[in-house]
């Protein structure tokens, strides 16, 4: 079962600028090959923080205006938000020991 959830253009308000917890965005693509390296790290460190940090994933070619709202011009790019705002962003791969580093200093 997956630990993080797809959100849509539509949701994305309701579930990450109105969450009550902090939320990481991963913007992604099925064709992106760092993408899909980083997915199972994302996967594990949501049910490592679950209850403390949400961890959501939008997919760009089928959800363009959150990523366009944002700024967004290279995947992955993740983006940590909290209290409705962006509080750090982070491009590209990474380990998932560096992925938990910049969550634990954002939060």
């Amino acid at each position: 079962m997956a630990n993080t959830q797809a959100v849509s253009d539509a949701e994305f308000d309701s579930e990450v600028r109105q969450s009550p917890t902090p939320v990481v965005v991963d913007f992604w693509a099925e064709w992106c090959g760092p993408c899909r390296q980083i997915g199972p790290s994302l996967e594990e460190l949501a049910a490592e923080y679950e209850g403390r940090v949400k961890i959501v994933k939008v997919n760009v070619d089928e959800n363009p205006e959150s990523p366009a709202a944002l700024g967004v011009r290279g995947i992955p790019a993740l983006f940590l938000f909290k209290d409705g705002q962006v509080v750090s962003n982070k491009i590209g791969a990474a380990p998932k020991a560096a992925l938990k580093a910049w969550i634990d200093e954002s939060i």
